[in-house]
């Protein structure tokens, strides 16, 4: 087949392809869920083809899963004319890459270990391209200013169908993502009870993370917004209560503060932060909130007062400690 024929197949305007190395086998089929791993080059359409980024470099491919709304969705285009193996170098206008510097940008992040929330790169997040006024790179700074056709070389390495790989909540549709949570937040509740605390932990992050993810695209404060935030507040709250087990005390009051500002009429929320300040002997944030447990749920009584018999046990044994330091010392 012809470089001509190959272009035509496409059907795009503003594109142009070139086959560098020709691939094996037929055009595998990208139905959605795929999951895609290739390398890529992307190089300016100026004499000397600055590179302006390359995953070989990087030492890591790109993975994308077609129709998960990936931020630069040209790339599930151009792939998608693509053998295994084949390398093509592909030019394209100005209408496909305007996008490109925030990709980059998230992409930068994630191979200096600087971004931890990989999901974000493959959300779709144009109003973030609002939100910068500088991306960081001085570079992506002035494609952003001013945007212009690029090159991407192309290398298809691995073409995974749905049922073939394990999926990342990353690589699921809203849908299956609102699927997704109440399975992992099962399974995080039974690693719980059994003690598992730091697998826990990740079960309520990564729904969470789904949830999270799905919020983005509802106005907030509106009711489905509203609905999603008390399952992340639920969750965020578990995760809390793992982290307590784990003596991550400040983290706790964290996360509890944070809903807390929100939703200020969140029960759970006071008590396992009064518990994290009782651990850390801020005895009146923690009696604070406890106080306020008892205001919203008057039937936390009990269990409230075995924890401020604990803080009375806890202050008195430090206030004897601080003696026993200080009579050393004079």
């Amino acid at each position: 087949m012809s470089d001509l024929e190959d272009t035509m197949l496409l059907g795009m305007e503003g594109i142009k392809k070139t086959i560098l190395y020709g691939g094996k086998e037929q055009i595998p089929k990208f139905v959605t869920g795929t999951k895609v791993t290739f390398h890529f080059r992307t190089q300016l359409c100026n004499d000397e083809r600055t590179v302006i980024d390359d995953s070989k470099v990087v030492g890591t491919p790109m993975e994308m899963v077609v129709g998960n709304m990936f931020k630069l969705d040209v790339w599930e285009t151009l792939l998608s004319s693509m053998r295994l193996g084949e390398v093509a170098e592909f030019w394209c206008d100005t209408i496909h890459t305007g996008v490109y510097p925030l990709v980059a940008k998230s992409m930068r992040r994630i191979a200096e270990g600087k971004d931890p929330v990989e999901w974000q790169i493959h959300t779709c997040g144009m109003a973030n391209m609002f939100a910068y006024h500088s991306l960081g790179y001085d570079d992506l700074n002035e494609l952003m200013r001013e945007p212009q056709p690029l090159y991407f070389v192309l290398e298809l390495v691995k073409v995974e169908h749905p049922n073939d790989y394990k999926r990342e909540t990353w690589a699921l549709s809203d849908q299956e993502r609102l699927k997704a949570v109440p399975v992992l937040h099962g399974q995080g509740n039974l690693l719980y009870k059994q003690g598992r605390l730091q697998e826990a932990t990740q079960k309520y992050k990564e729904a969470i993370i789904c949830i999270k993810n799905v919020q983005t695209k509802e106005k907030a404060w509106e009711a489905p917004w509203l609905k999603l935030e008390k399952m992340a507040n639920t969750l965020t709250l578990n995760y809390c209560q793992c982290l307590l087990c784990m003596e991550e005390y400040y983290e706790v009051i964290e996360h509890t503060s944070d809903i807390i500002n929100q939703h200020p009429g969140i029960v759970k929320a006071f008590y396992l932060r009064g518990k994290a300040h009782m651990e850390v002997w801020n005895e009146a944030e923690a009696r604070q909130d406890f106080s306020r447990v008892l205001d919203l749920d008057p039937g936390m009584k009990k269990a409230v007062r075995k924890d401020l018999a604990r803080l009375n046990m806890r202050m008195e044994e430090k206030n004897q400690e601080d003696k026993d330091k200080y009579k050393g010392m004079f």
